[in-house]
């Protein structure tokens, strides 16, 4: 069966770390592949939002 896991951090560190810490607990031979996206939005503040995330796709 084929599955998929979401990340979703506020910082690039944060993603890198949740990401590899689950790669850890699957096979090697399970992993299929990884997407990677970044988005940037402003807020009421004119803060810049940023939202980084992932989506690894395994097989169980």
């Amino acid at each position: 069966m084929i599955r998929v896991k979401v990340f979703d951090e506020s910082h690039e560190k944060d993603l890198e770390d949740a990401v590899n810490v689950f790669l850890k607990k699957i096979d090697d031979s399970k992993f299929v592949d990884i997407k990677y996206q970044v988005g940037v939005s402003i807020n009421d503040d004119e803060n810049q939002i940023y939202c980084f995330s992932a989506m690894i796709v395994y097989k169980t």
